[in-house]
């Protein structure tokens, strides 16, 4: 098992370019499903553990895949297993996203319940509902959701969410561009990377209506193509190496964004105290001399977002005076902060608030990750922390940050990975 070694202490300078988005290269992946000839070439994904686990999905089912320099080549004509097993679907969550894509070419799929990072209760229940919308017939037994349509095609219909998903709106869209008449959804997810989705299933041939917003149309074809497609930069890396140089009071620019969706973090970042200036394709942020507590309530797009939840809390424990977080996307997404405190953080949680009490003076020890964005949260505390922290278990931080230790490196931190034995 690995985990990361870090020395705290030193400014981050210099210039980076981001990665490829994960949370928009999972749906496009799974979209590829829903060809049944040619061959999809994907740019600028990023080499993940979620993306190998989900390619590996793929090829369990009958899909062929090549992956190199980012690139990723999928064909999925030769699909034949419709089920998804426990064994990978169990490693992320995601895998639930091969759920419509299925329904919709085959008309079946058996997806086994979907596993991934430990916090909270996350429901599929708004997945199942629009494959139901859409006329599919769903029942669970022994660990797995089996979905299947009576009589043909799925048909066009009104899906009207509750509440706002990222992944059941995915889904919806997924299996709409394939039923029968026009779709619509209301109170759909906008986040970028559902308009990235949308983006990727027009160039398909689909006919979506209101990508970017929260109410969608979708005119179902009766089949789609295969594309070359470039996807776009990830946001929460970004976010997050913009922290980690608000963190060690230094600068960077990162290269290959769009700033105008992060408007909502940068907007945190200058009320910090810091300064941030951008491009067209480029953000800078220098760290103030001081810090200033600055409260983030995490809703749905365009909002601050729940993944930058926990790296904004590590932040705040460097900032003079007290801040308050608030998830409203996921309540119990806490687990980072008696980890937090363990490095001498002065963090308390209320109800569904987290109080920080800055700044404090961090000492380096041994910290366990808990899930994806809990361990960048440890990673920012620890390069700010007097001596040596080791973040143990960073297989969570695999999943979601391509080659993270050596994007800090070369902005200047002391990092290194190592092999361990937990037990």
């Amino acid at each position: 098992m690995d985990k990361l070694v870090i020395r705290g202490g030193r400014q981050l300078s210099g210039s980076i370019n981001a990665s490829g988005s994960k949370n928009s290269s999972l749906p496009i992946i799974a979209a590829t499903l829903l060809a049944g000839k040619g061959s999809f070439t994907l740019h600028n994904i990023p080499d993940l553990r979620d993306i190998t686990t989900f390619t590996q999905l793929l090829n369990h089912l009958g899909s062929e895949t090549t992956f190199s320099d980012n690139t990723l080549i999928v064909s999925s004509r030769n699909v034949q297993s419709l089920q998804a097993p426990y064994e990978l679907v169990k490693k992320m969550r995601a895998s639930i996203y091969v759920l419509g894509p299925l329904l919709a070419r085959f008309g079946h799929a058996r997806v086994s319940l979907p596993g991934g990072c430990a916090f909270g209760p996350r429901p599929i229940d708004l997945h199942l509902m629009a494959m139901e919308k859409l006329g599919a017939t769903i029942t669970i037994e022994t660990g797995f959701i089996d979905a299947s349509i009576k009589g043909g095609k799925l048909q066009g219909a009104h899906i009207d969410f509750p509440v706002s998903s990222v992944g059941a709106t995915g889904n919806a869209l997924m299996a709409a561009v394939l039923a029968e008449g026009k779709t619509t959804i209301s109170n759909a997810a906008a986040e970028p990377e559902i308009e990235t989705l949308c983006r990727f299933l027009t160039a398909m041939g689909a006919t979506i209506r209101g990508t970017g917003t929260t109410e969608l149309e979708i005119d179902g074809k009766e089949s789609l193509n295969a594309i070359e497609f470039q996807n776009v930069f990830d946001r929460i890396e970004a976010g997050t190496l913009l922290a980690a140089a608000a963190i060690t009071g230094g600068e960077i620019t990162i290269n290959g964004v769009e700033p105008e969706q992060m408007k909502a973090v940068l907007k945190k970042f200058i009320h910090a105290g810091c300064t941030v200036t951008t491009t067209s394709n480029s953000i800078t942020l220098k760290s103030p001399d001081k810090l200033l507590p600055t409260d983030v309530t995490a809703k749905p797009y365009p909002s601050f977002p729940t993944d930058m939840q926990a790296q904004w809390i590590a932040l705040m424990t460097q900032a003079e005076g007290t801040s308050h977080i608030i998830d409203k996307v996921y309540h119990e997404r806490f687990n980072h902060i008696p980890e937090l405190n363990r490095l001498g953080a002065h963090i308390e949680i209320r109800k569904n608030q987290a109080i920080v009490h800055g700044p404090q003076h961090l000492s380096g020890t041994k910290v366990m990750s808990t899930d994806l964005r809990a361990s960048a949260s440890l990673v920012l505390a620890g390069l700010v922390a007097q001596g040596t922290t080791e973040v143990l278990r960073v297989y969570h931080l695999d999943r979601g940050y391509e080659k993270i230790e050596m994007k800090l490196k070369s902005l200047g931190a002391d990092i290194r990975r190592e092999k361990y034995n937990e037990f």
